[in-house]
């Protein structure tokens, strides 16, 4: 097949309403009180559309969801946040008949900028055909926009990609303009009679891996609403659990956290804290949160120290456990696991970074070198409003938010201690032992193992390999060094004067 044209909403994605996504914007990248002003006019845009003025209804929500926002701020969350609830939404059999083309152009009534990153890198699109955003010279979205994604206007811009020859299929609701360009016209179902292009079942589109955003659901009106209504009773909520965290000892949480809607699920057997002169054991797991070594301590009712790279100040004033902070310089941390492990067990998460999707990361070897006592563990949560992690965000807030959801559930899986013929004593390489470890715990959880590493996902959601921030902490300091040195020398002589 020559070509295929598809409009988005509707069509490639099944809710042909794209209001949720302007609501994903206006929390990520503004904030609460604009997510809260666009709810709040989400009557008004729902009846210019049943009046027959959807345009004007979809320039409002565009207006409300961006004016004023860095372009750089809607981009950020074109590239981290929107992609997973899109993916969501896919219809798998329409977006199966789409990539039969040899060039696909899809039609959406949101900004390109919103859409262009997911459908050309997951739906593997060629060309986007959007509205535009206007933006001041200052770097900011006006709430305009050009080209608006209804009427003859489309027409005209689909003719113009294919040099006003016919697309060969056009994907699309009944009434899309661009269809009457078209050779062929597809509605739903998305079948295709012809067995020469029709579509391979086993077809799906490139999963998406990583992404950030606190929200876990697509903010439709009512569970945006739900979502309002719910963050005072949870931020309350959220101070009482981590209150109950702090104060209380270890033994008595897991009997005061059910009460406030706490759950832990534990399978496996733990094994028996050290005694004697054993060395301690490095439990190695799976990292989903913040709170997978807190609730690991939880579960064997002993505080645990927990190696970390780069959790926030405020999370390590309010952990429950010891951390025990890495510097990523090889020999220096291998010097201090070595020295915890000899003084009791530790808690280390090989991944580097949580990923929220069913896939784990590469896990560093490094562990494995440093001892044969290891025991595996997979941890897996269960969130319904908020997630617990950020990228992007101010990391301080992870547990914050974590302990705002309703109901939060930690899975915890003991698997056995591993045989000394699976460990560097055997004479396996560490990259074969971790290598190892990873693919028993993805089995375990039901995810899949990938080569992807602490790097590739800050690359893919904050544009940077994750220690930007450290070192611009580090300039800032050597910049402020430099001017109190010059400072100090150009007062030097009236002070010695």
């Amino acid at each position: 097949m020559e070509s295929v044209v598809s409009q988005l909403e509707g069509t490639l994605l099944k809710n042909q309403d794209p209001f949720s996504y302007f609501m994903l914007v206006a929390f990520e990248a503004s904030g609460l009180i604009r997510f809260t002003l666009l709810l709040l006019f989400w009557p008004i845009i729902k009846l210019l559309d049943w009046c027959g003025k959807p345009e004007l209804g979809l320039k409002l929500a565009i207006f409300f969801a961006t004016a004023g926002v860095p372009i750089s701020e809607i981009e950020s969350v074109a590239r981290a946040v929107l992609p997973k609830f899109y993916f969501d939404d896919v219809d798998l059999e329409a977006w199966r008949v789409f990539s039969l083309g040899d060039r696909r152009v899809v039609v959406t009534q949101m900004p390109r900028l919103m859409v262009e990153r997911f459908v050309k890198e997951h739906l593997r699109a060629d060309e986007v055909i959007g509205t535009e955003l206007v933006v001041s010279r200052f770097g900011f979205a006006t709430g305009l926009v050009r080209d608006v994604g209804f009427g003859s206007s489309v027409c005209d811009r689909v003719a113009a990609v294919f040099d006003g020859q016919q697309p060969s299929l056009g994907l699309g609701r009944s009434g899309s303009s661009f269809l009457s360009i078209c050779k062929e016209q597809v509605n739903t179902p998305y079948i295709i009679t012809d067995q020469k292009h029709k579509p391979h079942h086993d077809l799906r589109p490139v999963p998406v891996i990583f992404h950030d955003g606190r929200l876990v659901k697509r903010p439709t009106p009512s569970t945006a609403l739900l979502i309002l209504l719910w963050i005072p009773l949870g931020v309350l909520l959220a101070v009482i659990r981590l209150t109950v965290g702090v104060v209380l000892p270890m033994w008595a949480i897991p009997y005061v956290s059910s009460i406030f809607g706490g759950k832990v699920v534990v399978k496996g057997v733990p094994p028996p804290p050290p005694s004697g002169s054993n060395a301690g054991v490095l439990f190695v797991c799976t990292h989903r949160t913040l709170m997978d070594p807190v609730v690991l301590s939880t579960v064997l009712q002993r505080s645990i120290p927990a190696v970390t790279y780069s959790i926030s100040r405020l999370s390590e004033i309010l952990s429950p456990i010891p951390t025990v902070r890495l510097t990523r310089i090889r020999h220096v941390d291998a010097e201090r696991i070595k020295k915890e492990l000899s003084q009791g067990d530790l808690v280390v998460c090989p991944e580097g970074t949580t990923c929220r999707e069913p896939f784990l990361l590469r896990f560093s070897a490094l562990f494995a070198e440093l001892t044969d006592r290891i025991v595996p563990v997979a941890m897996n949560y269960r969130v319904g409003f908020f997630h617990a992690t950020t990228a992007r965000g101010w990391k301080g807030l992870d547990p914050i938010f974590f302990f705002m959801n309703p109901r939060p559930i930690y899975e915890v899986t003991f698997l056995n201690q591993l045989p000394a013929e699976a460990t560097c004593s055997s004479g396996k390489s560490p990259h074969d032992v971790a290598n190892y470890v990873q693919r028993i715990l993805a089995a375990t959880l039901g995810f899949e193992c990938t080569n992807f590493t602490r790097k590739d996902k800050y690359r893919v959601l904050a544009g940077n390999d994750g220690t930007v921030a450290y070192t611009t902490v580090m300039d800032r300091v050597q910049k402020m060094g430099k001017t109190v040195k010059k400072v100090v020398g150009t007062f030097k002589p009236f002070i010695f004067n």
